[in-house]
């Protein structure tokens, strides 16, 4: 059966990768062709230099560390949260927990690894966003992996190895390969990208054109057949 690969380069530290992710579902959800695609999350990091933890909230870390006004912060929550309600999230932006996503997207490599990497990342973006869960604390990511079902032993390695380390860089580097400078970023088939939360039915004309592209109509014999055309059919 043919198939269709799409890549999704996302941050779990990221507020409109999550909008993204249901506005991407909800146009799956209703693509004729879903059972042949096949969806991978790639890592992608918009502080790598974040300390495993912040002591602060999220206003005073964009505020400080990214020179932007309270009041511009604020505004832009408000903004995000709202645009989050429509497609049925909570934003907390007052309890989130700021801290370095990097094991966070080795957690998820691990996830991938046993089947379970859409459930890790959408758990992990619930919790950071909507229940305030530091995704940076070992006791955090620990108890996650449990509730995954993931191996109690391999989870325990990515505090005291660093399993997945290169996975998660390579995929920052394919992304910078592909030009890649903010997410959420979609690559179907590695032909087509849309940049950014877009609308559903963005998503939706993006996956029909793709199924074409790779799925092109072949006409055989095509004017041997009886037919009908506009000046009337075949005697």
């Amino acid at each position: 059966m043919p198939s269709m690969k799409i890549e999704i380069w996302s941050d779990v530290a990221c507020p409109w990768c999550f909008i993204g992710k249901r506005r991407f579902e909800a146009a799956l959800a209703e693509f004729p062709h879903r059972d042949a695609v096949e969806v991978q999350w790639r890592s992608y990091q918009l502080d790598p230099g974040l300390p495993e933890h912040y002591d602060g909230t999220e206003l005073e870390y964009l505020s400080t560390r990214k020179g932007m006004a309270p009041q511009q912060v604020s505004q832009m929550f408000d903004h995000v949260a709202e645009q989050a309600k429509g497609e049925g999230l909570e934003y907390r932006f007052d309890k989130v927990a700021v801290a370095n996503s990097f094991t966070a997207h080795r957690l998820i490599h691990l996830a991938a690894a046993h089947g379970r990497q859409d459930a890790a990342k959408e758990r992990l973006l619930s919790d950071h966003f909507e229940h305030g869960k530091d995704i940076g604390s070992r006791d955090y990511l620990t108890a996650l992996g449990g509730d995954l079902g993931l191996p109690d032993a391999d989870v325990e390695e990515l505090f005291t190895t660093d399993k997945y380390a290169d996975d998660v860089r390579n995929d920052f580097e394919e992304g910078r390969a592909l030009g890649i400078s903010g997410v959420p970023f979609f690559v179907i088939d590695r032909k087509f990208g849309l940049s950014g939360a877009q609308p559903a039915a963005t998503f939706t004309a993006a996956l029909n054109q793709a199924w074409q592209d790779a799925n092109p109509l072949v006409l055989v014999n095509s004017g041997d057949g009886e037919a009908c055309g506009p000046d009337g059919c075949s005697v």
